[in-house]
């Protein structure tokens, strides 16, 4: 394939949507060099779902794609065994093989609804990780010391606070610094809080006598609380696979700040175009509101299409400002009879816990057949056909 090498196109890849580039001239000079270069993401399936915070750096996987380069995307699901302690205040939990194998069954099919799959490389880093001998780790690890690998800034603040590194931490960054070796990575895409690792990589592919990748890293999307980072351990995600009219209903809540970030992330629309929707709300010349509805519209289009957006928009602006019911609410099963409100609210999965029910409640964020119920005493008598509504978008239906 014939590589792009048009320098606005490039600028237009280093520069949108990018935190740091780790050696950016050489970087720029090798695409404007007309060689292939082999782009490496690695994603550990930590959770079945893909959502948009990793899209923000498959889209730039993608970016590298349209100008004829190689993607090649690293499953973790050796590395994932071990977890990234990256950032971590203690050590995560290790998943079992059966866990990771249900986690990553959809990966790819995920993947491929943002970057060209079929012309991207595919590997599973237990490819060459369960092939090898006790030796070859004893080799890798012999190439680094323990000081260098406490260096890191997360291993330090657990150090600090009297907190445990396990030996098998210390061994993520090897491994997934490795990848980089057995898939002769050119370049590596992360996000932000990756940025330790993937700048390891490049002391691992030097050990072993290779050049360094150059390293480009991608801001962390905020998620829809508008506080933390896109996780589904927060509960703040979309899930890439979303169905349209939830996608949509859940673009609505993000905080007004967040629109900017959101269409320079996740839209193609001119930075030009963004500065001037800025500006026209500052000014009050446009509603936050509408300008949010045109970002969900473009979002969802982009995963779906243009028809699937447009029932989104109207679904929304029915049940959201027309105060209808949604079309396609969920009918959940419940012991009919009277039932104390947290518990039930529980039973039906409307909150996790019976403390985050009370605070639904207290907030006068529930409402039972269009009645809001503000006290956590209260006896519901549950019946068929009931409609739970919790804060503005979740809806279930008694069955």
């Amino acid at each position: 394939m014939e590589i792009n090498t048009n320098p606005q196109k490039i600028q237009e890849v280093l520069q949108r949507g990018v935190k740091d580039i780790v050696e950016r001239e050489h970087l720029e000079e090798q695409m404007k060099s007309g060689k292939q270069l082999r782009i490496k993401l690695g994603i550990d399936p930590t959770a079945a779902d893909l959502h948009l915070g990793h899209s923000v750096v498959l889209r730039k996987l993608a970016q590298f794609q349209e100008l004829g380069h190689k993607a090649v995307l690293i499953i973790g699901d050796f590395t994932t065994r071990i977890g990234d302690p990256s950032g971590r205040t203690n050590t995560r939990k290790p998943l079992t093989e059966e866990e990771i194998k249900q986690n990553m069954k959809s990966y790819i099919d995920q993947a491929s609804m943002v970057i060209d799959i079929k012309s991207a490389e595919i590997h599973y880093n237990g490819e060459w990780y369960e092939q090898k001998p006790m030796s070859f780790l004893m080799d890798l690890a012999g190439r680094f010391t323990v000081a260098r690998m406490l260096d890191r800034e997360d291993f330090q603040n657990r150090i600090k606070q009297g907190l445990d590194v396990s030996l098998l931490e210390l061994l993520y960054p090897l491994l997934q610094g490795y990848d980089s070796v057995a898939c002769k990575a050119d370049v590596e895409l992360g996000g932000y809080d990756q940025r330790l690792n993937v700048l390891f990589a490049r002391r691992v592919q030097k050990k072993f006598n290779m050049e360094e990748q150059d390293v480009l890293t991608v801001p962390l999307l905020v998620g829809t609380d508008g506080e933390k980072k896109m996780s589904k351990s927060v509960g703040n995600y979309i899930r890439l696979t979303e169905e349209p009219k939830k996608m949509y209903a859940q673009l609505m809540t993000i905080p007004d700040s967040l629109m900017w970030n959101y269409f320079e992330l996740l839209t193609v629309k001119p930075k030009s175009e963004i500065d001037c929707l800025k500006t026209e709300v500052a000014d009050s010349k446009k509603h936050p509101r509408d300008v949010k509805m045109a970002l969900a519209g473009e979002i969802v289009a982009g995963y779906r299409n243009q028809g699937a957006a447009e029932e989104a928009k109207e679904e929304f602006i029915n049940v959201a400002q027309l105060g209808a019911l949604p079309s396609d609410i969920p009918v959940v099963k419940a012991p009919y009879g009277e039932a104390n409100i947290l518990d039930f609210l529980v039973s039906i999965s409307a909150a996790p816990s019976k403390s985050e029910a009370k605070r639904l409640v207290i907030q006068n964020g529930v409402r039972i057949d269009d009645v809001v119920r503000n006290e956590w005493r209260d006896v519901v008598a549950v019946k068929r056909g009931q409609v739970v509504q919790i804060g503005k978008n979740k809806f279930f239906r008694i069955g």
